[in-house]
């Protein structure tokens, strides 16, 4: 008869690949049942967004078989419990698990577009995922998922007044746009934007989420360095085109987070508008804006390729019909999407496991 502890033994012998630790070491498996010659056991990912979850099912099984003989039935459950480098109590959002911003250098990269995708994409791996438009002065967030003219709920809480985000596809979002006439232009100065921002923070329920993802505006400014010095971002993804321009000013982006006394980790770079492939030929490949430059900063900084986002033309009319690519049914750019997201997901689970605890920045004012 097999016994619990020959079981954890053989699967001390599966290295989860990212974390670099076994299995069993790392508190990943639960629930072990055995009968006769059928065992089950449950491994929980540290994300739902796990890209590799098939293959640490497989190596599960072919530990168990190659240590304990091959007459076992083995049947692995897979589930998620995503990790968080937050410690301890915090006013600040203490609902939230991971807050990832999205920034780029310049406009006209697809910075929203990849943004809301991204956040969908979570979601649809079973994640709890929020959007925060943190674009005061061009808000994407209200055309890109229909809810323009939508304005959100208040709620009471602890004696004070609180805006209650929107409900749409599954994720939560809230925007700027949301609460001023779409057809004024938002002129304020950068403190008033920054505390705008800060109340998008402290005086909105978000709740628990596994994931809030920020879509900053483009540039480096007084939103940037206002976010870091108010909440505790896991890391940063940067958004770029694969021409030189655009990738002039993503160098910039990142050194933002990387340099100084900011030092948020930079979890990579995603190559948006990479190629154009023609529908009646999907295999050819047109670098409309040049070939893989995203990739060539990603390898030159040594910072990871999250994806490579292609020119299509379904991604741009469901952003202006309100209905993102991952809601559509183009399966290029969905598949395109749920890659990236899978990677950002890996890339937070590996900065968790290895990096100090995520805090707010400390830097002048």
């Amino acid at each position: 008869m097999v016994t619990e502890q020959q079981v954890l033994q053989a699967l001390s012998r599966v290295q989860e690949p990212d974390l670099k630790k076994d299995l069993v070491t790392l508190g990943m498996v639960r629930d072990i049942r055995i009968a006769q010659d059928d065992l089950s056991f449950t491994v929980v990912l540290t994300t739902p967004a796990c890209p590799l979850k098939e293959l640490i099912r497989n190596k599960c099984i072919q530990a168990i078989h190659e240590n304990l003989g091959d007459t076992l039935t083995v049947r692995v459950s897979l589930v998620s419990r995503v990790n968080s480098a937050r410690q301890g109590p915090s006013t600040v959002l203490p609902g939230v698990k991971n807050i990832i911003a999205v920034a780029s250098g310049k406009g006209g990269v697809g910075k929203s577009t990849v943004a809301a995708n991204l956040a969908l994409a979570l979601a649809q791996d079973g994640a709890s995922t929020g959007l925060m438009d943190a674009d005061i002065y061009g808000p994407s967030v209200p055309m890109l998922f229909g809810v323009r003219g939508q304005r959100p709920k208040m709620t009471q809480s602890g004696g004070k007044p609180r805006i209650i985000p929107l409900d749409r596809f599954g994720i939560r979002l809230l925007s700027i746009g949301l609460m001023v006439d779409e057809n004024q232009a938002v002129v304020w100065r950068g403190p008033m934007a920054s505390s705008a921002l800060r109340q998008f923070v402290s005086d909105v329920d978000w709740g628990a989420l596994d994931y809030l993802i920020i879509d900053l505006p483009p540039g480096t400014g007084d939103i940037h360095l206002t976010l870091v010095q108010t909440v505790p971002v896991t890391g940063a993804v940067i958004v770029t085109t694969p021409q030189p321009v655009a990738l002039a000013d993503a160098r910039k982006g990142i050194a933002m987070f990387s340099t100084g006394a900011i030092r948020v980790p930079v979890l990579g770079l995603v190559e948006n508008m990479a190629y154009f492939s023609p529908p009646e030929h999907p295999a050819e490949r047109y670098y409309l804006f040049g070939k893989e430059g995203g990739k060539q900063l990603a390898e030159e900084l040594e910072i990871p390729l999250l994806g490579q986002i292609p020119f299509v033309q379904g991604i741009r009319e469901g952003g202006d019909l309100g209905v993102p690519a991952m809601m559509g049914d183009d399966p290029i750019s969905r598949r395109a999407f749920s890659d990236f997201a899978g990677k950002v997901a890996q890339q937070v689970a590996i900065r968790n496991a290895r990096m100090a605890p995520t805090q707010v920045v400390e830097t002048a004012r």
